[in-house]
C-alpha cells in the first residue's frame, strides 16, 4: 500500500491555535513519506494553511454534511488522520468510504474511525501538538516525531518592536488586565515601538486600550489575512498576549512570545505551549489573587528581551 503515493487527509477543523497544532503532524508525513498531504480545515484557516509548504492541498470544512462529503470524495483520501473529532465529520469520513481512518479514541464519534488511539489528553502529560503527532504513529510506526523548528520560515527583518494582543481566545484560561497590559506597554515604549493588535472580536478591548493611551502606540486591527497578520508578528522583537490563536502564528516563526496561561493544568502552558523553540517560549500561568510582585517578574522577564 505505501509504494505509491498516497492521499492523506489531516484534519482540525476548530479555531486557529488548534489548527496550528495539527501542523507537525503534515511536516512530518510530508517530509518522511512524500505523499499527497490535503488538510480540511475551519474557513478561517484555510488562506494560512495554503501558505504552508508541506500542504498539497487544504478544503474547507462545512457544517453541511453533503458539502462536505463531496468535498471528501473529491480528492479521494486513501487515509485520514483527524486530531479533533466529533460524530459529522466522523461519519462524512465513514460514509466518503476512506479506507484507514485515525483519530483519538474520545467520544461516541470514535465509532467512525477503525484506527483509535487512547490518549488521556486531560492528563497533560505533553502538549496539544504532540498529542496529535502520536497519531502520525497509526499510520506508520516507523515515522519518526521530530521536525526542524521554526514550523515556517519567513524572510522578514526583525523591527524594534512589541505587538501586545490582549484579547481572549476561545481556549485562554488566564489573562492580566487591560490596565496591567497598558503599564507593560508603557515600560516597553521606553526602547520600542509598540503594536496592540486586535481581532474582528475584540471592540471592547480596542475601545479601552485607545481611549486610555497616554504613550505612543500604533492600534492595529486591518490586516487583510491571518498570513498577513502572521508576517507582521514575525517582524517583531517580542509577541505578549494571553494563550489564544494569534499565540500560536507567533510561534510557528520562532518569534519570541511572552504568554500568560491559566492556572489549572488542562490551561497551562504543559498543554497549549506554542510549537517554537522552549528559547522562544517565556511562559507565565496566572496564580490566584496575584500581586504586584507576579507583575514585576513579568516586567523584568519583558525587559530583558527586549
Amino acid at each position: 500500500m505505501q509504494n505509491k503515493q498516497l492521499t492523506i487527509l489531516v484534519t482540525r477543523h476548530d479555531k486557529i491555535g488548534d489548527f496550528i497544532t495539527a501542523l507537525p503532524m503534515c511536516k512530518v508525513l510530508k517530509e518522511q513519506t512524500g505523499h499527497k498531504i490535503v488538510m480540511l480545515v475551519s474557513k478561517v484557516n484555510v488562506s494560512l494553511a495554503q501558505k504552508m509548504d508541506f500542504i498539497d492541498d487544504v478544503i474547507e470544512y462545512s457544517d453541511d454534511s453533503f458539502t462536505l462529503l463531496s468535498r471528501i470524495n473529491k480528492i479521494k483520501p486513501d487515509v485520514s488522520i483527524s486530531a479533533f473529532i466529533d460524530n459529522h465529520l466522523g461519519l462524512c469520513l465513514f460514509l466518503a468510504r476512506v479506507p484507514v481512518r485515525i483519530a483519538p479514541a474520545t467520544k461516541l464519534a470514535q465509532i467512525f474511525f477503525n484506527r483509535t488511539l487512547k490518549q488521556r489528553r486531560s492528563r497533560v502529560e505533553k502538549r496539544e501538538w504532540e498529542y496529535n503527532l502520536d497519531l502520525v504513529k497509526q499510520f506508520d510506526n516507523n515515522l519518526q516525531l521530530s521536525f526542524q523548528k521554526p514550523l515556517l520560515k519567513v524572510e522578514v527583518e526583525k523591527e524594534n518592536r512589541v505587538i501586545f494582543h490582549v484579547g481572549f481566545g476561545g481556549s485562554s484560561d488566564g489573562n492580566i488586565t487591560l490596565d496591567e497590559y497598558l503599564k507593560l506597554a508603557k515600560e516597553a515604549s521606553k526602547v520600542c515601538e509598540i503594536i496592540f493588535s486586535f481581532g474582528p472580536d475584540d471592540d471592547v478591548s480596542k475601545e479601552y486600550i485607545t481611549s486610555n493611551l497616554d504613550f505612543p502606540a500604533i492600534v492595529r486591527d486591518d490586516f487583510s489575512s491571518l498570513w498577513d497578520f502572521t508576517l507582521f508578528i514575525a517582524t517583531s522583537k517580542l509577541f505578549v498576549s494571553t494563550s489564544t490563536g494569534p499565540m500560536h502564528l507567533a510561534g510557528l516563526t520562532n518569534t519570541n512570545t511572552l504568554s500568560f496561561f491559566g492556572e489549572n493544568l488542562f490551561a497551562s502552558s504543559k498543554r497549549w505551549g506554542t510549537i517554537s523553540s522552549e528559547s522562544c517560549q517565556n511562559n507565565f500561568e496566572i496564580p490566584k489573587g496575584y500581586g504586584e510582585d507576579f507583575l514585576k517578574i513579568v516586567e523584568n522577564r519583558m525587559i530583558e528581551l527586549i
